[in-house]
């Protein structure tokens, strides 16, 4: 009986890591076996997550900052660069400050990282080697943002935080302090922080305050608007790597409240109150997105939602929380645009979109697609989790930067 009792808990245990490592990955995808660990031990971290905030033990977010809190690495310098922890605006920042001589003033970027506004840290290892590898490839300054998260904080705190660093940066003063070119600096941010960058390049155009002028966006597969959380991306990729369209719903929820209304609500597309049906017009995929994304997905007219939500939660029609929103007038002069999108990936068509509504109102963009990367593929480009494709995408956007900052 015993010996019956060991197989059956082998099985078992076999069978749920069978479970938990075979995820159908894109058959596109390279180093398959790798892409599915990873995509595994995501999966496992958000289930867990899950059963604590289920059983009362800890919110769901502060069960996934876990991982955050593990992959933190202190400031640390290195021959190329001096990296500190600082804070501009009373906002915490992690500051690189390239070693090499510099002929005359230096380029900068004001990076803002990833992670649905609720985990994420610049000193997590793979951002430190993003931002760190930036400074040196690129001899820049680079101030990366430390925005408090959800759930403790709701939008616009996190929007707050990175506009009044920039703010601050761009101030002449403080540009002569670091050496650096007012006419060589670069907003940039993935996923969360892809969103955060867009928003602030559109709130800068309207402050009168700020006399510098940004001279590049880089977005990073960007998060753009809440409306339409039923694009063919979000329904193609629904259950793919590391951001499954629930995951996603259950972000952009939570940057506003953690009222499950609202969760329940933006899963089944159907939050947006009649009387903002206005704003549709700016995500109408059917009009914006190439043939080829289109694939055999059929536009339908939006199910509209409850008046109450939206005015409890305003926040989710609010053009700084969902930058795809402003209308054409209010995109011309932003400036030259980076926006890397990736095949496997709901937030792809938001990309997409705004790379469309941009070059139409003559905002010079560069819209790069990666056919065969997921969402968040850059990141994994540290060891244990280096991939291939990480490191082809990071050096596609460094290069881009060289070329254009």
């Amino acid at each position: 009986v015993e010996m019956g009792a060991k197989l059956l808990c082998l099985f078992l245990a076999s069978a749920l890591i069978a479970y938990y490592i075979y995820t159908p990955i894109p058959e596109d995808v390279e180093e398959p076996w790798k892409v599915m660990l990873i995509t595994a031990s995501f999966r496992a971290m958000g289930h867990l997550a899950e059963l604590a905030d289920r059983l009362g033990m800890t919110h769901y977010v502060d069960a996934l900052m876990l991982l955050t809190v593990a992959e933190y690495v202190a400031p640390t310098s290195d021959e190329n660069v001096t990296v500190t922890d600082t804070e501009f605006s009373n906002v915490a920042v992690r500051l690189y400050l390239p070693r090499r001589a510099s002929d005359g003033l230096r380029r900068a970027v004001i990076y803002f990282h990833g992670g649905g506004w609720c985990v994420g840290d610049a000193g997590m290892k793979s951002y430190d080697h993003l931002t760190r590898w930036t400074s040196n490839m690129l001899n820049a300054i680079v101030v990366s943002v430390n925005y408090r998260l959800a759930p403790k904080y709701r939008f616009p705190v996190q929007f707050e935080d990175v506009y009044s660093v920039t703010k601050f940066f761009l101030q002449s003063s403080v540009l002569s302090q670091y050496g650096v070119d007012p006419d060589r600096i670069c907003v940039a941010g993935d996923s969360a922080g892809g969103n955060l960058a867009a928003a602030v390049a559109q709130q800068l155009l309207k402050d009168s305050e700020v006399k510098t002028k940004l001279k590049v966006q880089a977005l990073v597969y960007p998060a753009l608007q809440t409306l339409d959380l039923n694009l063919p991306s979000y329904q193609e990729n629904e259950y793919k790597p590391i951001l499954p369209k629930l995951l996603m719903v259950k972000f952009w929820s939570e940057y506003f409240t953690s009222d499950s209304s609202l969760r329940e609500a933006m899963a089944s597309n159907r939050h947006v109150p009649v009387e903002s049906s206005h704003l549709f017009q700016f995500v109408n995929w059917s009009n914006l997105l190439p043939e080829e994304l289109k694939k055999d997905y059929v536009y339908t007219s939006p199910t509209y939602g409850s008046s109450e939500l939206a005015q409890k939660y305003p926040g989710f029609l609010d053009t700084r929380a969902a930058p795809l929103l402003v209308s054409d007038a209010q995109l011309r002069g932003l400036p030259l645009t980076y926006i890397l999108t990736c095949e496997h990936d709901v937030l792809r068509d938001d990309g997409v979109m705004y790379a469309e509504r941009l070059r139409a109102a003559g905002v010079p963009v560069t819209h790069d697609h990666a056919k065969n990367a997921f969402h968040g593929a850059m990141m994994f480009v540290s060891s244990p989790a280096e991939l291939a494709v990480g490191h082809r995408l990071l050096n596609r956007y460094i290069e881009w930067l060289n070329d254009n900052l």
